[in-house]
């Protein structure tokens, strides 16, 4: 696999986050103060900000994801990237467009501004392959996140953090037989993205009943919901609904109380609103492969790459941070996180 050219600096193996320092000086700063209370505030907080962040040089990394409007996964995966690029001293230059043509433009601009780093997802990898080739050739080094798990090598990728999605379908079809389900709607809300389809076709590999995917346009929820309505009322021996977000089964409860069906609904993903229709019991169950956790590892192995040259997973391997299950047996364990939304 072709590396990127640009050697991760030398000095930088003297890195180190600043924390004993800017605590003995905010020791200083506090037992030297003045009367100004409001000033000695302002200055605790910008001294108190720095702790934790590491004083090597400054950096600007690119993500670019294939989120689209309305979908809260990727308000997770960024907010996660920001903790990391704070903590990195970089600055986050953060794009998104459900089009691989968009993503490509994003990308190119990215190498224009010779940006230190590049994290992206890779819904389409043969559509972003050209470009992603063009930041190698510039020593830009690249990471993978999200989708692409099976493609990111042949791209010559630095790492890749994510799940297996064909893993994670296996594991929801296998969740759906201990169910009793016996019809299950796989509904895919981004046409041509591969994580999306091998999440299908890994649930329909160990279902055991009949499965179906339903296509939906996942940037018009109101359409959303009246396809997924249209279809319950159409075959009532459809039992459960299995939805590929958590914004899109919030959509299927609603579809599915229209459509007067008795269908359960389960999804890939969390977010805080899925969080509590768990607790309600609106949403069985929910895949949950911690997109907060992906965000960060991105933006943190380009950090790693060039402070001490490591390559999280090997290089050759994926850094994987799903699947796991969420319903109503554990989902307090993680109800906090989620209201502070990093999970």
């Amino acid at each position: 696999m072709t590396r990127p050219h640009r050697a991760a600096p030398r000095a930088a193996r003297a890195a180190r986050v600043a924390l004993a320092a800017t605590a003995a000086a905010l020791l200083v700063a506090t037992a030297a103060c003045s009367s100004d209370s409001g000033g000695r505030r302002a200055r605790e907080e910008r001294e108190a900000a720095a702790m934790g962040q590491a004083d090597t040089p400054r950096m600007t990394v690119a993500l670019v994801t294939h989120g689209g409007e309305g979908d809260t996964f990727w308000d997770t995966v960024r907010e996660g990237a920001e903790d990391a690029a704070h903590k990195s001293n970089a600055r986050l230059i953060y794009s998104s467009d459900p089009s691989v043509e968009g993503q490509a433009t994003f990308v190119r601009n990215a190498i224009d501004q010779d940006v230190d780093g590049i994290a992206v997802s890779l819904a389409n990898p043969q559509g972003l392959s050209r470009v992603l080739a063009d930041a190698r050739e510039a020593g830009i080094p690249v990471v993978g996140l999200n989708s692409g798990a099976d493609a990111w090598r042949d791209l010559g990728l630095l790492s890749f953090f994510g799940q297996d999605e064909t893993v994670a379908g296996r594991a929801f079809g296998e969740r759906l037989n201990e169910e009793g389900a016996e019809h299950a709607v796989c509904v895919v809300h981004e046409q041509g993205n591969i994580g999306h389809e091998a999440r299908c076709a890994g649930l329909a590999e160990t279902f055991e009943g009949e499965s179906e995917i339903l296509y939906v346009e996942g940037t018009d929820m109101p359409s959303v919901r009246s396809t997924v309505e249209a279809r319950l009322r159409q075959d009532s021996s459809v039992d459960w609904v299995a939805a590929l977000g958590a914004p899109f089964a919030l959509t299927a409860v609603d579809a599915a109380r229209d459509a007067g069906s008795e269908a359960a609904v389960a999804t890939f993903d969390l977010n805080t609103e899925l969080v509590n229709a768990i607790r309600a019991g609106d949403i069985a169950f929910a895949v949950d492969q911690q997109p907060y956790l992906q965000g960060y590892l991105a933006i943190d192995a380009l950090w790693l790459f060039h402070t001490n040259g490591n390559f999280s997973g090997g290089g050759a391997e994926p850094v994987l941070t799903g699947p796991a299950f969420v319903d109503a047996g554990n989902v307090e364990e993680i109800a906090a996180f989620a209201e502070n939304g990093t999970r």
